[in-house]
């Protein structure tokens, strides 16, 4: 798996036959649906891509807590780690939720750059379905590959803590900086299932690279 490039690994017909990958691809297609059919504009779809971020973060906790570990102060490190994961990883994630609602919310009736704006801008979108099927997918994929895989027993807290940052940085990158471009030319449908198309291949490509490192891909 390390050794194939990330097309050949798409192009391979076992790998569509993986849960964890079916689960991505189809929590993803609905945003994409709702772009396409729906006619969503920038800021419904980065409130989506956010609240990932904060579903990626809750599983991360999980993670760290279900890792094997030996010996009563492993066990307490396990439960040091979680919770400074949560105050680092949850002020991290809080900031960029103000700052996407702040920036591509400007027209919108929760507009502003606050905190208290987030929820009743998911709210008024009507995201809870989408943002459920990314906990689907995310779920799907700790049961499959990280509890069945076994990767729960070749990781450590320490190694969990930082995990995310890279994928959530890169991820985040490139659809910000694609929907402010897209809201400069008033967030054109095309542009916009692009935009979704991109984050697919990115999630895709992060999601093959953490199974290799793990050794792991189970059904």
């Amino acid at each position: 798996m390390q050794s194939q490039g990330l097309a050949a690994q798409i192009l391979n017909p076992a790998i569509w036959r993986r849960a964890s990958i079916l689960a991505l691809v189809a929590a993803n297609a609905v945003p994409l649906f709702c772009v396409v059919l729906f006619h969503w504009e920038v800021l419904p779809l980065m409130l989506l891509f956010w609240s990932e971020n904060v579903v990626i973060g809750l599983f991360n906790v999980l993670k760290i807590l279900t890792c094997s570990v030996h010996g009563a102060a492993d066990i307490l490190g396990k439960f040091f780690f979680a919770a400074f994961f949560t105050v680092h990883y949850g002020m991290f994630t809080l900031v960029h939720g103000v700052f996407v609602v702040g920036l591509f919310g400007r027209n919108a009736a929760h507009s502003g750059a606050g905190a208290d704006q987030i929820l009743p801008a998911i709210s008024e979108n009507h995201l809870l379905l989408p943002i459920l099927g990314l906990a689907i997918s995310h779920g799907v994929s700790y049961t499959t590959n990280y509890l069945r895989g076994g990767e729960y027993r070749r990781t450590s807290p320490p190694q969990l803590m930082y995990q995310p940052y890279l994928r959530v940085i890169i991820l985040h990158v490139t659809i910000l900086g694609g929907g402010i471009l897209i809201l400069t030319f008033k967030s054109p449908t095309a542009g916009l299932a692009a935009l979704v198309v991109l984050k697919t291949i990115v999630d895709l490509a992060a999601h093959l690279r953490e199974r290799a490192k793990f050794g792991t891909m189970v059904a």
